[in-house]
C-alpha cells in the first residue's frame, strides 16, 4: 500500500509550477500502478493550450470555474465543481482559468514528473 499526502509533495521536485498551472504530482511511473495522479491548480485568467499526443488524461475539477475549448469543433465547455473531463482522443484543446481552479488529473500512460509542455502543448513520452 501506498500512502501519498499532498503536504509531503509541497515543496519538492513533484512540485511543477508550470506558470498557467501548479501540479503537484502525487503518484507517477515509478510507483508502478500504470497511471500517475496529480493535484493541479489552474490560475484564474489563464489559458494554456494543451494537446496530449501520448498520452489519456482525465481531469476531475474540485474547486474553482473554468473551461475547455476542443479545437477541432470550436467547443466550449464549461468545467465547475463536481465535473469529470476526459481527453479519449488526445483532443488538442484550450483550458481557462476563469476563478483558480482546482483538479484532480489522471494520466495514462503514468509520467515521470519530468514532463513540462513542449511548445505544442504535448508531454513528451519520458522513459526514467
Amino acid at each position: 500500500m501506498k500512502i501519498v499526502k499532498l503536504e509531503d509533495v509541497v515543496g519538492t521536485e513533484q512540485e511543477v509550477n508550470g506558470g498557467n498551472w501548479t501540479s503537484r504530482r502525487l503518484l507517477l511511473a515509478k510507483d508502478g500502478m500504470g497511471y500517475s495522479v496529480h493535484d493541479t491548480i489552474i490560475k484564474a485568467g489563464t489559458e494554456t493550450h494543451i494537446w496530449y499526443q501520448n498520452h489519456l488524461e482525465a481531469v476531475y475539477c474540485i474547486e474553482g470555474k473554468g473551461e475547455v475549448v476542443t479545437l477541432k469543433d470550436n467547443k466550449v465547455h464549461p468545467i465547475t465543481a463536481g465535473t469529470l473531463y476526459a481527453l479519449d482522443e488526445h483532443d488538442e484543446h484550450l483550458l481557462r482559468g476563469i476563478t483558480d481552479m482546482r483538479m484532480v488529473c489522471v494520466f495514462n500512460p503514468p509520467i515521470t514528473g519530468k514532463e513540462v509542455h513542449d511548445e505544442n502543448g504535448v508531454y513528451p513520452l519520458v522513459n526514467e
